[in-house]
């Protein structure tokens, strides 16, 4: 997956500048799935336009800065049904806190416990915002196609989440426990 194939998907949905891409789509709706800050924003909408998968329209604006307006193309929504329609490989994971753990050892339990105890924090934050995402629920019939979609995406995002706080609430509950088996 690329930062081109969701910017074509945003694009599918409605035309949009960059910076309605990144506020109103990547800041509010895709961070959780997919981060991405201006400059890579706008770097790609230039690919795009280059391969001919977006057009970019110039709105004149007298009172402000011209605004330029992206829009899918008829190649650009093929090579997105191509995008949708292939299986995605298993997603190469780099975190970097496991490989912290990894080699953890050489800290004292408090440092590892205390770095844990951050990263709970950082975990439930995102849940949190996910959590105000406000979508109907799975069993709601009035829910679009769209947004039947989006809210089986957030699911598993706050799904994995919590999940990850499980593990980290048991991570640091073996060090405390560990701790108190090597002072006594």
């Amino acid at each position: 997956m690329s930062l081109a194939h969701v910017i074509l998907g945003l694009l599918q949905q409605e035309e949009m500048t960059g910076y309605d891409l990144k506020t109103s789509c990547f800041d509010r709706c895709i961070a959780h799935l997919w981060p991405a800050d201006q400059a890579q924003i706008y770097r790609t909408l230039d690919k795009l336009v280059e391969q001919g998968w977006i057009t970019c329209t110039i709105e004149i604006q007298h009172d402000r800065p011209n605004r330029k307006v992206y829009t899918v193309t008829e190649t650009g929504k093929a090579e997105l049904l191509r995008w949708l329609d292939s299986p995605q490989p298993l997603p190469i994971v780099r975190d970097p806190l496991l490989v912290q753990l990894y080699f953890a050892a050489q800290l004292p339990n408090e440092a590892i416990v205390h770095l844990l105890e951050q990263q709970v924090a950082a975990r439930r934050a995102k849940l949190s915002e996910c959590e105000t995402i406000e979508l109907p629920p799975l069993g709601d019939e009035s829910a679009s196609r769209f947004e039947v979609m989006q809210r089986l995406v957030l699911e598993l995002v706050t799904r994995k989440e919590q999940t990850y706080i499980n593990w980290l609430v048991e991570a640091i509950d073996v060090i405390k426990q560990r701790s108190l088996k090597e002072r006594g």
